[in-house]
């Protein structure tokens, strides 16, 4: 699954610029300081000012070739807090339309170092906070696409799960595997305590895992980022293999 997007990259920038509008507005409309239930502690100006930040360090990881030490973290004198979200959205995604996706990038993820990379890293980055201003701001969640859905459980699969606890040290405490089955697409995410692998599978693989999953496409794209409850998605087995995927996939997006 390495640095294989679902979607066509030019889809990326486009979902980064609909997502960051939609979550300018919805911030517009409500409460800087309203609470983020999907994210303890977060108020909705904390999950912009984030989203900016990491707007600006990802250019700067890019233009640099290495991440950097500093970068504007938070609005600067006289900058409001949507001024310095839009400025960090328009800057990147103007360093990211100047070059084709597969040109190379620096990243975090060995299997992909690409300017691709970064486009779909970031959809995807404001896609998940969208939810959360919405969420914060008591609103209904907004129509994910089902294709930006199924790219999303890819990658949260393939890059949090597969890469991202390894970074981090981390791994399961039993021996397991499950099953993900939507629309007509299968993983197989395997965890304990010497292996974090996932791989795109047939659907005779996915239900010879120990548990299996099933449920829309939104719903589990959102269920895996920790931004829908359980019964957002089915669980077939003896749940203890999912909820070691989903409990996992909390330290790695923390």
């Amino acid at each position: 699954m390495a640095g294989q997007a679902m979607i066509d990259q030019g889809r990326f920038l486009a979902v980064i610029g609909a997502e960051t509008e939609l979550m300018s507005q919805v911030a517009h409309n409500a409460s800087a300081d309203a609470p983020v239930p999907t994210c303890p502690g977060w108020t909705l100006g904390e999950v912009l000012r984030h989203v900016g930040s990491v707007y600006r360090v990802t250019r700067r990881w890019i233009t640099d070739g290495r991440r950097p030490e500093h970068w504007q973290r938070k609005p600067g004198p006289g900058q409001t807090l949507d001024e310095y979200f839009r400025q960090g959205r328009d800057e990147l995604v103007a360093e990211l339309s100047a070059h084709d996706a597969d040109e190379p990038a620096p990243t975090w993820w060995p299997a992909d170092r690409s300017y691709g990379f970064w486009r779909r890293r970031m959809a995807h980055e404001a896609t998940i906070h969208r939810i959360d201003a919405e969420n914060a701001a008591g609103r209904e969640v907004s129509e994910i696409p089902e294709d930006v859905a199924l790219d999303g459980i890819d990658e949260a699969l393939a890059l949090w799960f597969g890469q991202r606890l390894p970074l981090l040290g981390l791994s399961g405490t039993k021996t397991g595997s499950v099953g993900v089955r939507t629309a007509g697409h299968h993983w197989i995410a395997r965890a304990g305590p010497t292996e974090t692998v996932a791989w795109r599978c047939s659907a005779e693989d996915a239900q010879r895992a120990d548990d299996l999953v099933t449920g829309q496409p939104d719903k589990i794209y959102r269920w895996l980022w920790g931004r829908a409850g359980p019964t957002a998605v089915t669980v077939s087995g003896d749940q203890d293999m999912a909820g070691q995927l989903w409990a996992l996939l909390r330290l790695a997006t923390r």
